[in-house]
């Protein structure tokens, strides 16, 4: 089992952080190029809530779907692979109000990558590359929820 973490802090209090991340529109903003995410079916988040999409790596499609879980307004959720290039993927994202205008965003992934030829090669690229997702979500997190 692999594990992976990051933490930023967002000027903004934790109700605006924590109602950008459930928006359907999030999973878009926080994608950096050259990765384009199409939504196959988004519903609302809530517990047993699911998000079904496709990123294009290039031409390659890789489908994708979550499961969320542990779903809390203000404190966050978990999201589960169920199907994807990762034999197991589990995201919990977290906010914690530092004071009233701070917030601290961490997000801790347990995963393991496929043991199928090619979607293993897949999912070890896309493992060795989520510091550089979560470097640019932080950055678009901040863009995105600072500004209004």
């Amino acid at each position: 089992m692999r594990h992976y973490q990051h933490e930023f802090q967002v000027n903004a209090p934790v109700e605006r952080v924590a109602d950008f991340h459930r928006s359907t529109e999030a999973l878009k903003a926080l994608m950096p190029p050259p990765l384009l995410v199409s939504f196959n079916h988004i519903e609302p988040m809530g517990e047993g809530s699911r998000a079904d999409f496709t990123i294009w790596f290039g031409p390659l499609p890789v489908r994708w779907i979550a499961v969320h879980s542990q779903v809390n307004p203000l404190e966050g959720f978990t999201d589960t692979q169920v199907e994807g290039p990762f034999e197991y993927w589990v995201h919990q994202h977290t906010f914690e109000p530092v004071d009233e205008n701070l917030t601290r965003v961490i997000d801790q992934i347990e995963g393991h990558p496929s043991r199928h030829p090619f979607w293993g090669m897949v999912s070890r690229f896309m493992w060795y590359t989520l510091p550089i997702l979560f470097y640019y979500r932080a950055r678009q997190t901040r863009k995105a929820v600072e500004r209004q």
